[in-house]
């Protein structure tokens, strides 16, 4: 293997520039606020939605998934590719909808050929093509956040780390399919063409969400959709495209920051302020540090009133 995968955001900015960055052309994402098919319709030409959850750890696989039924013999009539490396389940998850979807979405001359070379693999080794390529890995890793302090390529997680995965669905062959790299197969939830996925969609998500306990809320779903300017210029909406022309510069602010390390901008900063209190002589250093440690200390006690832990991180 040439190299590690880094954690990336479930963010509609991130995947669309990634995707944008592999070669797709006149795609995003946008995020969900509400499971309602309305919502999703409002999005235009839809592809497919990416869904972040909380994985279960510990849970044993079973021979039946808890909804739907595994159809182990679509994976020769589509993409689907077993994941074999830690963290790249978000844009395994991404790339099952838009390989899925090549000829309706210009995916681009790399994408196109990484799906012809795979195409007669079987699902691990698609999964270990995928691991290997060195454009998707660079161009994942590009999007991660800058770390100073941690190195992601070799953190693995443990029972007691929250562990978050990434499941694509999407109509394929007037079929729902559930494409999640860690199951056997693609699971199918039934018929469905393009212009009903919105109606069958948001169902089998409702049905999976309500396995969790009722205070489990860190959901994330993505929509995978046409670039939301063209339907606007078609139309002559202006607002609208200029909206959208703001998010896109929004977009590309925030990605920048992510990559970007701030820990020598924080520690010239710091220097300066030292010099700034030293300067004014007297006592003015240590009772600006007895004014933090009071500080630190009110919050300490104001999130041990609420039940956290006493470590203010977090």
């Amino acid at each position: 293997m040439s190299g590690g995968w880094n954690t990336i955001e479930s963010d509609a900015g991130v995947f669309t520039y990634l995707i944008e960055k592999l070669g797709v052309r006149d795609v995003q994402f946008e995020e969900l606020i509400t499971l309602e098919p309305d919502e999703l319709r409002q999005a235009g030409q839809i592809y497919g939605v990416i869904f972040l959850f909380k994985y279960p750890t510990g849970e044993t696989r079973s021979d039946t998934p808890k909804d739907g039924s595994f159809d182990y013999e679509a994976a020769d009539n589509l993409f689907f590719a077993a994941q074999t490396i830690q963290n790249a389940c978000g844009t395994q998850a991404l790339l099952s909808v838009l390989l899925n979807k090549d000829g309706e979405v210009d995916i681009g001359k790399d994408l196109r050929e990484f799906k012809e070379f795979t195409g007669a693999f079987p699902a691990d080794l698609r999964g270990d093509a995928l691991s290997n390529s060195d454009l998707i890995r660079e161009v994942h890793n590009s999007f991660a956040r800058s770390s100073p302090f941690i190195d992601e390529t070799q953190r693995t997680a443990t029972e007691e780390d929250d562990v978050y995965h990434f499941i694509a669905y999407t109509s394929i062959n007037n079929k729902l399919y559930e494409l999640d790299g860690l199951q056997p197969a693609p699971i199918s939830h039934g018929d469905c063409t393009v212009s009903e996925f919105p109606d069958r969609v948001i169902p089998v998500l409702q049905r999976r969400i309500s396995r969790y306990p009722p205070t489990e809320i860190r959901f994330n779903l993505l929509a995978c959709v046409q670039d939301l300017r063209i339907r606007a210029r078609e139309m002559g909406d202006m607002e609208t495209l200029e909206a959208e022309e703001h998010k896109r510069t929004e977009w590309q602010w925030e990605n920048a920051l992510r990559r970007h390390n701030f820990v020598g901008f924080v520690g010239e900063l710091l220097k300066g302020v030292v010099k700034d209190k030293l300067a004014q002589g007297g006592d003015a250093y240590e009772n600006w540090v007895e004014e933090a440690k009071g500080k630190t200390k009110k919050r300490i006690e104001e999130r041990q009133k609420k039940g956290f832990a006493g470590d203010d991180t977090e």
